[in-house]
């Protein structure tokens, strides 16, 4: 499955930059026909274009539709502004925990544990 989305990215990716050679290859199949049928210059054998004329056309053709799209994309493109967010501030409230007092249980410690008192907070008064 990966290699075969790989292979469809690698075509679709090169597929533009070989429609130039795609052109040139259909003017090397079909020479004798471009000379005979499409050639401007059929009538004057001695400038031995040999259908020249026309694959220059075609390429100049195929070269001004690529600069139309790139030109389309680039007027396109979204612009992206970027800007710096409102500051936000808080504002705290009591806890849960010292709202409910059976759920604060730090001011309940038994002497055996005063030398835990130093890391438990103070406890909340409501």
């Amino acid at each position: 499955m990966r290699g075969t989305l790989l292979y469809i990215w690698l075509i679709s990716t090169l597929l533009p930059t070989l429609s130039q050679w795609g052109t040139i290859a259909y003017y090397q199949i079909n020479k004798e026909y471009i000379t005979r049928v499409l050639c401007e210059n059929r009538d004057k054998p001695e400038l031995h274009c040999n259908g020249h004329c026309d694959l220059a056309k075609r390429l100049k053709a195929q070269q001004e539709k690529q600069d139309q799209q790139t030109s389309d994309k680039v007027q396109n493109l979204p612009i992206v502004q970027l800007f710096a967010s409102p500051v936000i501030s808080f504002q705290f409230s009591q806890s849960a925990f010292c709202r409910n007092p059976e759920l604060s249980f730090a001011y309940k410690l038994t002497a055996y544990q005063a030398h835990l008192s130093v890391t438990v907070p103070p406890p909340c008064l409501a």
